[in-house]
């Protein structure tokens, strides 16, 4: 295992890579003006065949740091599926595919995405037709289409598990193995992951060769600067009537609220709406159909609001979020960031709110002790804290209206 020391060159671009002109206009055409640090440190790496081990989160550009090598190492002409990429949802296998397809335009690249709640049959009917040369696919649909003997792996040159940390997470460790004895011993393996703990160093050593190396992005450092940090403490009860106050002092910006739990988010989706406001919401009990429709119309701009939760959101990978809210706190500083990140992106300020009921004192002092962020308290509460950094209460002692300008 060898560990790759960092790039320094800031003005190293993609042309600086040894990748075809057609890749080069597709990017330039998908706005990507400079590679990202996982893409400045992998893309070389994968383009001299070498396997590797990549710590990079959802937001730092990793899905193109395989995507552009995948598409100069295939032949669009071989009508063999030369590349695999596993992935744990059917919102990132779509993403994926997509980001793939657009990398490859140019070069004519044919990519199916293949995932579960959607009919096989159909899946079956594109595998037949011979075009595609990459497949991205959740580990048990895969295997499905394997056993039913209409998936034909023993051309893959390149094998990549995105986001594996989570797929071990999701159980999947038996699938990755059986699909992993279906593709070639001689093959390119790559392996991205958000952490890597013990885990993921054992399945690297037990599927990558000997020489593998290993990269390392610090987990949110792109983004998190770049966000302003605000939260506001009320007594139990009154969340909902501050997140309103807060919604229409922000009213048109495109919003993530996310909640502990699925029935949660129903809920307060269905009070927003109640309350005039544009909002839907995306969790796992929904169907496949349902939440592509939802996450369709939040991109596109019919829905101002997205209600969410960690599951449904961790690989969605949705441009222009201008404010991220909390409507309770995660139970791990983890989450917390990986919530945040959600905004802030691509050069951008971004704007995280938390509301925190007097409740979730100490929760918030250990996610503020351990971020080191400057999150900008507004107490709301007749409980006094032992340090507010903002007080805003009106003489007589009853909250200002417009607290929150």
């Amino acid at each position: 295992m060898l560990e790759v020391t960092p790039i320094t060159e800031e003005k190293l671009g993609f042309h600086s890579f040894q990748i075809s002109r057609k890749t080069l206009n597709s990017i330039k055409r998908m706005g990507f003006e400079k590679p990202t640090e996982i893409q400045k440190k992998a893309i070389p790496i994968v383009l001299e065949g070498k396997d590797l081990v990549a710590q990079a989160q959802t937001g730092t550009g990793k899905t193109a740091a395989f995507g552009i090598p995948i598409v100069e190492k295939v032949n669009p002409k071989g009508r063999k599926i030369q590349a695999l990429v596993l992935v744990p949802t059917r919102e990132l296998a779509i993403q994926v595919t997509k980001e793939i397809k657009d990398i490859g335009r140019e070069k004519r690249i044919f990519a199916l995405a293949v995932y579960g709640g959607k009919s096989i049959k159909h899946q079956i009917d594109f595998l037949k037709k011979g075009k595609d040369v990459v497949i991205v696919g959740t580990p048990g649909r895969i295997k499905d289409l394997i056993e039913r003997k209409v998936l034909d792996l023993s051309n893959v040159k390149t094998f990549v598990l995105d986001e594996a940390d989570r797929m071990l997470d999701m159980g999947f460790i038996e699938d990755i193995e059986f699909i992993f004895s279906q593709t070639p011993v001689e093959k390119q393996t790559l392996l991205f992951s958000a952490t890597i703990p013990k885990a993921i160093l054992r399945l690297a050593e037990k599927f990558l060769k000997d020489n593998y190396e290993v990269i390392r992005i610090k987990p949110e450092e792109v983004t998190v600067d770049r966000i302003r940090q605000k939260a506001y403490r009320v007594d139990s009860g009154k969340e909902f009537d501050i997140l309103t106050e807060i919604l229409e002092e922000n009213e048109g910006r495109k919003s993530i609220i996310f909640t502990e739990t699925k029935k949660g988010a129903d809920d307060l989706s269905k009070k927003l709406r109640n309350k005039g406001f544009n909002a839907d919401a995306i969790h796992g009990d929904y169907s496949q159909a349902k939440r592509e429709k939802v996450l369709r119309d939040f991109r596109r701009n019919r829905i101002d609001i997205l209600v969410a939760t960690d599951v449904a959101a961790r690989g969605l990978d949705i441009k222009g979020v201008d404010v991220v809210y909390n409507y309770s706190l995660p139970r791990d500083v983890e989450s917390y960031v990986h919530r945040i990140g959600r905004t802030g992106r691509a050069g951008k300020e971004g704007l995280a709110i938390s509301i925190i009921s007097t409740l979730e004192d100490r929760l918030f002092s250990i996610i503020k002790r351990r971020t080191k962020a400057n999150i900008e308290l507004i107490n709301l509460s007749d409980k006094p804290v032992e340090t507010l950094e903002r007080r805003s209460f009106s003489k007589d002692g009853q909250r200002k209206r417009r607290f929150l300008r």
